[in-house]
């Protein structure tokens, strides 16, 4: 607790960040975003081929995806750790060593948070965030027939990173192509893009944490619209079904109208264009990939 006190209590001036029974914070001018994730060994991650740092940058990434599908930005974490106790300190160090960065890198400083001691390592992140000015947060449930679908980013190299870590283990091999294991070590939350999409009318938006056919399943379910995919932006390195189905991505999908406004806000903000893969349509039952179903698949946990 010491070393955490330390870490993240550097709080700016009338709030109180970690050390006391709770955080004292200002609250935005907006609305106020609440999101947790949590990740747990053996399910999320594998120490055999993620150091703790990496699992601690991670941990916050996931979560500020979340407030990203919202068109949102971060504001603070709460981080809650479950230590196996019979590991040693340079493990726990990593972990906030990785915490630390990320909320350096994704201006979401951690103001509090629990430590416990857990069968396994587990990290707990709730983040909070806000949407500055007009529109509002865009929730998945917006779409509508005809908008455009589009993603941030091509797709499936998270998927085919792991693939190559656990060949590499399989075969007692060294770890291969460096793009696919950056994107499954260190996905980076698409902060700017989610804001760029709001302030262009985006209708609905969610995060691709579980794999385009999955996610893009539930935005249609949840907008009551139809959907056709027409194209899907393959990773360098990455395959047709990691892309469609391996998730861990956070890239984000989104629906909007208007493909001027789209372009222009992405410009403006200075990022890479984002990559039409298909539409909205107004047959709330339809799920096809060009002229065939859409398939099946996506990360889910087993009950």
């Amino acid at each position: 607790m010491e070393h955490i006190r330390e870490r993240f209590s550097s709080a700016p001036a009338g709030e109180v960040w970690a050390g006391d029974d709770a955080a004292v914070l200002r609250p935005p001018a907006g609305p106020l975003l609440l999101t947790v994730d949590t990740l747990v060994e053996g399910v999320h991650f594998d120490l055999r081929f993620d150091t703790a740092a990496q699992v601690g940058t991670k941990s916050l990434a996931v979560s500020v995806s979340d407030i990203a599908a919202m068109g949102g930005r971060p504001l603070h974490a709460v981080v809650s750790l479950g230590l196996p106790s019979a590991r040693g300190d340079d493990e726990r160090a990593g972990v906030l060593d990785g915490v630390e960065s990320a909320a350096w890198r994704f201006a979401c400083p951690v103001v509090g948070g629990d430590v416990t001691s857990a069968p396994v390592l587990t990290i707990t992140v709730a983040v909070t965030g806000t949407v500055d000015g007009e529109p509002g947060p865009v929730l998945r449930s917006g779409a509508r027939p005809g908008d455009t679908v589009l993603v941030t980013g091509p797709l499936g190299g998270a998927a085919a990173g792991l693939g190559v870590l656990r060949d590499g283990a399989a075969a007692g091999a060294g770890a291969g192509p460096g793009p696919v294991l950056a994107a499954h070590w260190d996905p980076t939350p698409r902060v700017a893009e989610g804001m760029a999409a709001r302030r262009a009318g985006a209708t609905a938006m969610l995060d691709l944490s579980d794999g385009l056919a999955l996610d893009l399943r539930r935005l249609a379910t949840a907008s009551g619209v139809g959907v056709v995919v027409e194209e899907v932006p393959v990773a360098d390195g990455a395959t047709g079904e990691e892309a469609l189905t391996g998730g861990d991505d956070y890239e984000l999908v989104f629906a909007a109208p208007d493909l001027a406004a789209v372009a222009a806000a992405f410009a403006t903000a200075g990022l890479r264009p984002p990559i039409v893969v298909g539409r909205c349509t107004d047959d709330p039952g339809e799920r096809r990939l060009g002229d065939g179903p859409l398939p099946e698949g996506g990360w889910e946990h087993t009950w």
